[in-house]
C-alpha cells in the first residue's frame, strides 16, 4: 500500500498564489529596508549548537531543534540517562550527541555574524536579512514550527536615533501593506527598575517572562506565576499598578519618574530618560501608524537591554507581528565586547494571515503570464515562438500553449493562469504577416500587423 503523503506538524506548503502572496511582503518589507540603507545577509540553516543554547533563555531553549549527529551518535548516552525524568539536563545531553540545531531566530546568528566578519563590516553596520527560522512550539493560529522572519538590525552604535530609525521602519513597512497597526514600546531598564522597586533586583528575568503573558493570563494569571515562583505579595503590590496603569504616554512617563525617584532607581531613571527622548523625537517627526508606551510589554528575551518593541494589527485579533529591541552585548558571548545594537523582525506568517483575512492583498497578484500563445500547429508555433523571444527580450512574460489542442482547452488554462491577453496565429494571420490579440478581461479582440504588434510593446523587429 502506497504512503499517504505529509508535512511535519507547523509546516506548510505554499501553492503559486499563496507563494505570490508571500513574495508581495517580502517584496515590499525589503524595498523598505533597502530605502532606508540596509545591507543584506545569509546565514546557514543550520549553527553550531553552542551558538545558540543559553541566548533565549530556559524557555527558548527547550524550543531548540537539535540535530542529532550522523554515525552512532546515540552510543555516548549509553547508560546515562536516569530513570527519573525530573533528573534529566536534556541541553547537557543533547550536547554529548548534537552538535548542531536550527537557527531558532535571526539575531543570534547576526551576533555571530558580526563577531566572525568583523573585520570585513563597517560600522556602525545596518543589515536585513529575510530567512526561514525554526522553533520546536506547539502549532497554533499563527504559531508554526517553521516560519520567516525579516529583521532589520544596527549594530556598532548605542545612539537612540537607532530606535527612532526602528519606529520610522515599522511605520513605512505597514503603511505599505496598508494595515493599521499599534506600535508598542518599552524599555528594559524600566523593568530592571521595577524588579529593584519589588524588592527582587535578581529575578528580573522571572519576573519580564510573566509579565510578558499579561495579555493572555491577565493580572491574576501573572500574580499566580510570580507567587509560585517566590515572589511575595508585597513585592506584586508593588509591580500591579504599573500592570493596571492607562494614561497617555506622557502620564505614564510622569509616573515612572516619580516611582524611581521615589525608589531611588538608578537604572529605572536612566530607562525613563530614554523613553521620554525618544517619544519626543516620535512626536517631532510624526508616524502615520499609533505609538504607545505600554508598561507591560515585557519581551522575555534575555539579550534586551534598552527599548523593546511589539506590533499588533489593530483590525485583526492574532499575536504580534513584529517585535525587537536593544542588545547591548549580544557580541561579548562571542568575544566583541561593547557593540551595542538595535533591531526589530517581522513576522511575515502572521502579517500573511492579517493581510488575507482583512482582503488587503493587491488583486492579481498571481505572477501570471502576461501573454500566452495558443499552439495551432507546429508551423504556426514555431511563428509564435519568434514572438515571444522578441518580447522576452524586453523584459515582458509570455509563453506558449505547449500541444495544439482545441481553442475551448487553451481559453480555459489562459483563464485559469490568470492571463488577461492571449495572442493567436493562425494559418491566415500567418499568411498575412498578422497577430490577433484578445483581452479576456473585456472580451475585446484586435488582429493587427504583427510587426506593429512587436514594436507596441517595446520590441525590436
Amino acid at each position: 500500500m502506497a504512503q499517504k503523503p505529509s508535512i511535519p506538524k507547523g509546516t506548510r506548503d505554499f501553492t503559486p498564489i499563496e507563494a505570490s502572496r508571500r513574495n508581495y511582503i517580502f517584496d515590499t518589507i525589503r524595498n523598505v529596508f533597502k530605502i532606508f540603507g540596509y545591507a543584506p545577509i545569509e546565514t546557514p540553516a543550520m549553527e553550531n549548537l553552542s551558538t545558540l543554547l543559553g541566548k533565549y533563555g530556559e524557555e527558548g531553549d527547550r524550543l531548540l531543534f537539535k540535530i542529532l549527529n550522523s554515525g552512532e551518535s546515540l552510543a555516548p548516552l549509553a547508560g546515562k540517562i536516569p530513570d527519573n525524568p525530573a533528573l534529566i539536563d536534556s541541553n547537557a545531553l543533547s550536547l554529548q550527541v548534537c552538535e548542531k540545531g536550527l537557527r531558532y531566530d535571526l539575531t543570534v546568528p547576526f551576533a555571530r555574524f558580526v563577531v566572525q566578519h568583523q573585520n570585513e563590516l563597517i560600522f556602525p553596520f545596518k543589515r536585513y536579512q529575510i530567512q526561514p527560522v525554526w522553533r520546536a512550539d506547539r502549532p497554533q493560529r499563527g504559531r508554526y514550527r517553521e516560519f520567516y522572519q525579516c529583521d532589520a538590525d544596527v549594530i556598532g552604535s548605542d545612539s537612540l536615533f537607532n530606535e527612532l530609525e526602528m519606529v520610522q521602519l515599522m511605520d513605512a513597512v505597514f503603511n505599505k501593506l496598508d494595515l493599521r497597526v499599534l506600535i508598542r514600546i518599552n524599555n528594559r531598564k524600566v523593568l530592571a527598575g521595577i524588579a529593584q522597586v519589588m524588592g527582587y533586583p535578581e529575578r528580573l528575568v522571572d519576573i519580564t517572562v510573566a509579565m510578558d503573558k499579561f495579555d493572555k493570563t491577565g493580572l491574576e494569571g501573572v500574580r499566580k506565576e510570580l507567587l509560585e515562583k517566590g515572589i511575595t505579595s508585597e513585592g506584586l503590590s508593588k509591580l500591579e499598578p504599573l500592570l493596571l496603569f492607562k494614561g497617555i504616554n506622557t502620564s505614564k512617563i510622569a509616573f515612572l519618574r516619580k516611582l524611581f525617584e521615589d525608589a531611588k532607581s538608578d537604572i529605572g531613571l536612566k530607562g525613563t530618560e530614554e523613553l521620554t527622548w525618544l517619544f519626543n523625537k516620535i512626536e517631532k517627526t510624526g508616524t502615520e501608524q499609533e505609538v504607545e508606551l505600554d508598561l507591560r510589554l515585557a519581551r522575555g528575551l534575555d539579550y534586551y537591554t534598552g527599548a523593546i518593541f511589539e506590533v499588533k494589527a489593530l483590525d485583526y485579533t492574532i499575536g504580534s507581528i513584529c517585535g525587537g529591541g536593544r542588545y547591548d552585548d549580544l557580541t561579548g558571548v562571542f568575544g566583541l565586547k561593547n557593540m551595542s545594537g538595535v533591531g526589530i523582525s517581522f513576522g511575515a506568517e502572521r502579517i500573511y494571515d492579517v493581510l488575507l483575512c482583512l482582503d488587503k492583498f493587491p488583486e492579481n497578484i498571481l505572477d501570471a503570464p502576461k501573454m500566452i500563445f495558443f499552439n495551432m500547429g507546429d508551423k504556426e508555433a514555431a511563428a509564435a515562438l519568434d514572438y515571444i523571444k522578441r518580447l522576452r527580450k524586453v523584459g515582458i512574460s509570455c509563453e506558449l500553449y505547449p500541444q495544439a489542442a482545441k481553442l475551448k482547452k487553451q481559453f480555459d488554462y489562459a483563464s485559469r493562469r490568470g492571463t488577461n491577453h492571449v495572442v493567436i496565429i493562425g494559418a491566415k494571420e500567418m499568411e498575412e504577416g498578422q497577430v490577433t490579440t484578445k483581452n479576456l478581461m473585456n472580451g475585446e479582440q484586435k488582429t493587427m500587423d504583427g510587426k506593429r504588434f512587436i514594436r507596441m510593446h517595446g520590441g525590436v523587429v
